[in-house]
Formats: structure tokens, C-alpha cells, sequence
């Protein structure tokens, strides 16, 4: 709980600092990198930190937990918290890191602001920190604690045993831990993250849904390359030397997007990529024998770019009460004209008390999320996952 005379001064100051928010945290990553260049080569994902996605999600994420304090003084977000703590807790972060953090965002606060960095606001300012900084740490802790593992020794070698071709430009890694041992348990949606060593001897880091099955022998990830500016250090990698037979650094598996597979009409919508942790629940339900309604969404750009296509089909189908909606924007023939181009729900029945599952773009995400809260489906009810930093912040 933020102090009453600090929660004056956050509330007083929030239109100062949140106008200046996005040049304090690009002055932070300066001064942070400046001192622990480590710390961009092994941890922080430089193509977001070159497009400034990281920039923008550190400075929402702070806004938006202030205001929450101010807002809200006898509770926490704690949905947002989670969802960073997963994130960390799958880098391998660590209680001393944000002693680090502290140093630089502060400092750079004192940079920015000027005179207007009294120790007052300061002072409330850094309650607000720790405050974010404390329950993050307390939470991946539990985390840490949960899978067996050292605060932030995450990692472990697994091996390929198969990859396959799933599109042009997505690949399929099965993988089995090296040492023999039984992979770790995780749920349907959860993610591992996935450590190279790229050409320049940086170790990057990067975030892949588990589309397997809990309970299969082995676990499977789907890669799409990243193409643009810049083009996808890790995918790309990954795409042109992984083969069967290889290793692969891999973290235990962490996530906040779970399934919860009771008895309420589901709703599975992905464009891209997207798909690959509603494959992963759609296999659950499958081999459980889930029984209520299902219904699937999915956008691509063509059947041929549709990722697990076939898969998505077939477990849809395995399901005794579940429909697949598909769109196109460049279709095969046959296709229904009204599965043309972007996801329009007009005419998809979505049943009273229909718990929904998004991942995919962001736009994507907002429209669909706009068109099932006109439905009636509850907002508590809209759960979804970002790949790469959460613009976002956790509005389930």
C-alpha cells in the first residue's frame, strides 16, 4: 500500500512524469547498457529494444502500476504483476537486478525532470518502485520455488529429435531434455524461453508457446522467422542451423495464459503464430474429452501460411461440440466469402458464460476483444498473450 503522503505527491505528478515517461526510460536504457553492456548482449532482446518496444512497455508498466496505487490504494494489479513476473522468472531474473534498475531509472529521473526532481517526488517515486519492485520479486521467487529451480538458474539442455517444416517460414522443434530425465509439466498456453549463441558471441533470449500437449513424450515449439527491420535474430537462427540431433538451452515453462477447462463454453481466437498455444489447449481438451461448446478463430493470410493448419482442424474436430472459423485474406477456392480478409463475429454464435482465449497481434487482439465484449462476454472472461513486450498491460 502506497503511503498517504506519497500517494499525494504520485497523484500530483503523474501528468509531469507520465509526460516525460518515455524519454526517462529511454535515458535509463542508456545509462543501463552504458554500465552493463552484459545485459543487452544476454538478456534484454535487442530487436526490441532497437524498434523501442521495451522502452514503451517499461513505461506503461510504470504508469499504469501508479495509477493503479492512486486509483485503487488498498489493492495491487495484480494481473499486470504476473504477467511481468512470468516474463522475468523465465529470463532467469534476479532480486539483485532490480537494485541495478534502480540505480539507473532513478538516476535518470533526476536527468529528465531537473528541478522538478525534488526529494519529495523522489522520494514518493521510489516508494512506487519498490513497491512494483518487491511484490515482482516476491512473486518470481514462488515461481522459482514452484518449478525447482535457483532464482534465476532457469536453464536446462535439451536436444531436437525432429524438426519439421510446418510453412515457408515456420518450423516445428520437437525437443527432449538431453540428460534423459522427464521433461517438466507445464499447461496448455505456457511458453519456454529459448537461449542462442549468435554469431557475435550474444546469447539472446526468446519466448516460444509449448504447442504440444502437457503430456507428450515430447515437447514441441513453432517457430516463425522474423522478418523486417530488423529481422529476427533468434528465429532466424534458429530456421538456419537447428536440426535434429542439435542442443538447445531451453527454461522451464512459465506463462500466465492457462487453460481453465471447466465446464464453460471456450473461445480460442489466434491470427499467426498465435496459434501455437491454442493448439496446445485444443490438445488437452481433446485428450480429456471436453464436452461443452469450442469454438475456434483463427486469421491468417492464406491456408498455406496457416500454421498448424492441419492440426488446428483435426483437434477441432476431435471435439463432440466445436466449430473451426477460419479467415483469409488471400483464400483457396471454396473458401466462404464471409471468411474473407479480417475476423468479423457478427455471424459466430458465442454462447452465454463463454470463456475466450486470445493471442495474436495486438490490433488483432483489441478487435476481437471489442466484438465479444459486444456479445456479452464478460471482460473478466477475455484472457489473452502478447508475443514480446506487453503494450497491452493486462487488461483481463
Amino acid at each position: 500500500m502506497l503511503s498517504e503522503k506519497s500517494a499525494m505527491t504520485v497523484r500530483a505528478t503523474l501528468p509531469t512524469v507520465g509526460a516525460a515517461i518515455g524519454t526517462i526510460t529511454e535515458r535509463f536504457y542508456e545509462r543501463l547498457f552504458a554500465a552493463h553492456p552484459a545485459l543487452l548482449r544476454d538478456l534484454f532482446n535487442r530487436g526490441n529494444q532497437a524498434a523501442g518496444l521495451q522502452k514503451q512497455a517499461l513505461a506503461g508498466s510504470i504508469a499504469a502500476f501508479a495509477t493503479y496505487l492512486v486509483d485503487h490504494p488498498d489493492e495491487r494489479p495484480d494481473a499486470m504483476l504476473g504477467r511481468i513476473a512470468h516474463k522475468h522468472a523465465s529470463l532467469g531474473v534476479t532480486a539483485d537486478q532490480y537494485k541495478i534498475v534502480h540505480e539507473h531509472l532513478f538516476a535518470a529521473i533526476a536527468e529528465v525532470l531537473g528541478e522538478d526532481a525534488t526529494p519529495e517526488v523522489t522520494d514518493a517515486w521510489d516508494e512506487v518502485y519498490w513497491l512494483m519492485a518487491n511484490a515482482l520479486i516476491a512473486i518470481e521467487d514462488r515461481l522459482y520455488a514452484e518449478r525447482g529451480v535457483l532464482a534465476g538458474d532457469v536453464w536446462r539442455a535439451w536436444t531436437v529429435a525432429v524438426r519439421t517444416e510446418e510453412t515457408a517460414d515456420c518450423a516445428t522443434f520437437r525437443l527432449r531434455p538431453a540428460d534423459g530425465a522427464p521433461a517438466p509439466a507445464f499447461k496448455p498456453g505456457q511458453y519456454v524461453s529459448v537461449q542462442v549463441e549468435l554469431a557475435d558471441g550474444a546469447r539472446q533470449i526468446r519466448q516460444y508457446s509449448l504447442s504440444s500437449a502437457p503430456g507428450a513424450e515430447l515437447r514441441s515449439i513453432t517457430v516463425k522467422r522474423v522478418t523486417g527491420e530488423p529481422d529476427g535474430e533468434v528465429s532466424g537462427h534458429l530456421h538456419a542451423h537447428l536440426r535434429a540431433g542439435d542442443a538447445l538451452r531451453v527454461s522451464a515453462p512459465y506463462g500466465d495464459l492457462v487453460l481453465d477447462a471447466d465446464d464453460a463454453p471456450l473461445l480460442l481466437a489466434s491470427a499467426g503464430i498465435g496459434c501455437t498455444p491454442m493448439v496446445s489447449m485444443l490438445e488437452r481438451l481433446a485428450a480429456t474429452g471436453h464436452r461443452s461448446p469450442v469454438t475456434v478463430v483463427h486469421a491468417d493470410r492464406s491456408p498455406a501460411a496457416h500454421p498448424l493448419r492441419a492440426d488446428h482442424m483435426a483437434l477441432t474436430a476431435r471435439l463432440p461440440d466445436a466449430e473451426a472459423h477460419f479467415w483469409y485474406e488471400d483464400p483457396e477456392p471454396g473458401h466462404p466469402a464471409g471468411r474473407t480478409g479480417l475476423v468479423d463475429l457478427a455471424t459466430v454464435p458465442v454462447a452465454s458464460g463463454t470463456r475466450a482465449y486470445l493471442c495474436g497481434p495486438l490490433p488483432f487482439m483489441r478487435a476481437v476483444r471489442t466484438q465479444l465484449l459486444a456479445k456479452g462476454v464478460a471482460a473478466a472472461d477475455i484472457h489473452y498473450e502478447v508475443f514480446g513486450p506487453d503494450l497491452w498491460l493486462a487488461r483481463d
